[in-house]
C-alpha cells in the first residue's frame, strides 16, 4: 500500500483468524503521527509527561512526540545509533545504543550513565532491545546488527562468542549470559506475572518467539519455540494484560495467544520494527514502521510496563 504523506490517517485493518480475536480492534483508522525518519524503533512512553520517545536508527537520534501539543521535536542527537529503549521504575530512559555497543540510562537531569558496555572484558555487540523486571534487573539482547556495517551503526569487530541475552542487576553492575543458543535475539518481552520470557530471534528460518520459564534466581528454564512467523521476520514484542503476544512482522503486527496460536493481525502500510502501550489505561498502541510512527486507541490494554512489585 503506497503511503500518502497528504493523509495522516489510514484506514484500521484488523483481520481475524480465531473467534479469541473477536472484540480485538480499536479506532477505525490509523494515525500516522510522524513520517520522515529513516528507520523508526524502540518507541517507549512516559506517562509522566504524556510524551512518547523512539530511535531513528541511520540518523542517530531519538525523537520525541508531545501528545499534548501534538508536535515531533528531537529528544537526542548523536544517539550512538539508539536502537530499544524503555524506562525503568524510576521513569528513567533505557537505550540500547548500537553504534556505542552499550546500555544507558538517561537521569532525570539529563545526563548519561552507562550501565553495560562489556561482558568479561570483551565489547558487547550491539545491543538491540531492553526490558526491565519489578526487581529492577535490566534484560537485554545482543546481536551483531550495529557493527556489520555503518548503516545502523559502526563497522567493528564482534568480540563476544555468541549472540547472547544477558541480565544486568544495575544495583551491583554484575552482568549474567541468560540464554546463548540465539542466531540474532532481537525483541524481548515479560508476561504479565514475570513468570515467562519471550524472545524473538529474528534470522531463524522461520523467525520465531521461543517462550523461557522464569525461575526464582533469575536465570531461565525452557526455550522451546512458541510461534512463529508467517510473514517476514518478527522484531519487538509486547505482551497485553490477558497474555496475549503483540509482535512486529513485515506486513504489521500479529496477535498470539497465550497458547502460541496467531489469532489475529494488525496490517500496516509499513514493515513494522517495534509497538509500545501508552496513555492512562495503556490502551494507544504506538507502532514503529518503517520512516513513520503509527497511533490508535485500541480494545485491549498493554501489560504495566515495567511492571509493579508483586504483592506480599
Amino acid at each position: 500500500m503506497p503511503i500518502d504523506r497528504d493523509v495522516p490517517v489510514i484506514e484500521a485493518q484488523f483481520v481475524s483468524l480465531d473467534d479469541r480475536f473477536n472484540g480485538l480492534d480499536g479506532d477505525f483508522v490509523v494515525e500516522r503521527i510522524h513520517t520522515g525518519a529513516r528507520k523508526s524503533e524502540g518507541p517507549v512512553w512516559f506517562p509522566a509527561g504524556c510524551y512518547l520517545v523512539w530511535s531513528d536508527i541511520p540518523n542517530s537520534r531519538l525523537l520525541r512526540w508531545d501528545e499534548t501539543t501534538d508536535a515531533v521535536g528531537v529528544f537526542r542527537e548523536d544517539s550512538g545509533y539508539a536502537n530499544g529503549n524503555t524506562i525503568d521504575r524510576q521513569g528513567r530512559l533505557l537505550t540500547c545504543e548500537q553504534g556505542n555497543r552499550r546500555v544507558t540510562r538517561t537521569e532525570h537531569d539529563g545526563s548519561i550513565t552507562v550501565l553495560a558496555d562489556a561482558y568479561k572484558g570483551r565489547r558487547l555487540n550491539s545491543p538491540n532491545d531492553v526490558a526491565v523486571r519489578h526487581d529492577g534487573t535490566i534484560w537485554f539482547t545482543d546481536p551483531p546488527y550495529g557493527i556489520a556495517g555503518d548503516y545502523e551503526g559502526n563497522a567493528g569487530e564482534q568480540e563476544q562468542d555468541g549472540q547472547y541475552v544477558f541480565r544486568l542487576d544495575p544495583s551491583t553492575g554484575d552482568l549474567t549470559v541468560v540464554a546463548d543458543d540465539f542466531v540474532r535475539p532481537n525483541g524481548l518481552a515479560f508476561s504479565p506475572d514475570e513468570q515467562r520470557l519471550y524472545i524473538a530471534d529474528t534470522r531463524q528460518e522461520p523467525s520465531h518467539i521461543r517462550a523461557f520459564d522464569v525461575l526464582a534466581d533469575g536465570s531461565l528454564a525452557g526455550g522451546a519455540i512458541h510461534a512463529t512467523c508467517d510473514h517476514g521476520r518478527f522484531d519487538g514484542l509486547r505482551v497485553d494484560t490477558e497474555g496475549r503476544i503483540w509482535a512486529a512482522a513485515w506486513d504489521g503486527v500479529h496477535c498470539f495467544a497465550p497458547d502460541g496460536d496467531l489469532i489475529g493481525k494488525l496490517l500496516l502500510p509499513e514493515s513494522v520494527a517495534n509497538l509500545a502501550f501508552g496513555g492512562p489505561k495503556r490502551n494507544l498502541l504506538f507502532i514503529t514502521a518503517g520512516r513513520s510512527v503509527y497511533c490508535l486507541r485500541v480494545t485491549f490494554n498493554g501489560a504495566l510496563y515495567p511492571p509493579a512489585a508483586p504483592s506480599v
